[in-house]
């Protein structure tokens, strides 16, 4: 299976740095990737909203691209402290991640929110990151592979094949996110392998292979390598060690 057109590391910085901390840490990103021969990795850093058009400048002259953490579920009005796909697309935001695990939980986004701006996100040309991913309690009783189906069913099932070529799925157990504890290789190939057998039922086993899944589960510097070589994996949702910018250009050079 070719993978060349699959690859991806996206740094999701979660609420973190300050203006000039994260001016830094892009620029020294932009100065790691630059002297990387020949990547072929597509690389997008999600920074917090305030920062991203400091972001989508740097990004203008370098090999990465600009994502969003999140995005509204309208399009516009009066919503008070919401950001609308729209106007990140004003800001040359090229992606945007939706669905992920802290926004189920600590916002209750539910899968229809999560279909909802996808929608929009795609309305503006803007490529969504969708998140899954299961508990530990779910895997334990042996339900994570049903949940996991609800949730790209219900978030994806509505859009056409050309729709779907433009998102990235990331498989994020949300018992490996944040504490340090990672799935093992044969876990995360079992279930990127799983996820694109639900995207091949659905919209075919040609498109299935076209479609970026990334591992999002405290991937790391260490870890990046063995799990970027599994077959079904294409990539990773970085959280942590996004923000050490020499530890996130040995993750893009881990293919």
């Amino acid at each position: 299976m070719d993978t060349n057109n699959r690859q991806m590391v996206a740094g999701n910085w979660k609420m973190n740095c300050g203006f000039e901390q994260a001016d830094d840490l892009i620029n020294d990103i932009a100065e790691g990737l630059s002297e990387i021969k020949d990547n072929k990795v597509q690389v997008v850093i999600c920074p917090p909203f305030p920062y991203l058009e400091m972001t989508s400048d740097y990004a203008a002259d370098s090999v990465f691209e600009c994502g969003a953490q999140n995005v509204a579920m309208w399009e516009k009005g009066a919503y008070t402290g919401e950001v609308s796909a729209q106007m990140l697309k004003s800001m040359n935001v090229d992606y945007c991640i939706v669905g992920h695990s802290e926004r189920r939980k600590y916002f209750s986004e539910t899968n229809q929110d999560i279909k909802t701006k996808i929608e929009l996100l795609l309305q503006n040309n803007i490529k969504p990151i969708m998140c899954c991913g299961e508990t530990l309690e779910q895997r334990e009783e042996g339900k994570h592979k049903d949940f996991i189906r609800k949730e790209i069913q219900e978030a994806l099932f509505s859009l056409t094949c050309e729709q779907m070529l433009n998102v990235t799925i990331a498989y994020e157990p949300i018992w490996a996110i944040g504490t340090g504890k990672t799935a093992t290789p044969e876990q995360a190939q079992e279930i990127h392998a799983f996820i694109r057998s639900i995207l091949a039922e659905k919209w075919g086993k040609e498109l299935s292979e076209k479609i970026t899944i990334l591992y999002g589960g405290s991937c790391n510097a260490t870890n990046a390598k063995e799990l970027f070589a599994l077959p079904d994996v294409d990539g990773g949702l970085i959280g942590g060690a996004s923000l050490k910018a020499k530890d996130f250009c040995t993750i893009v050079e881990s293919f």
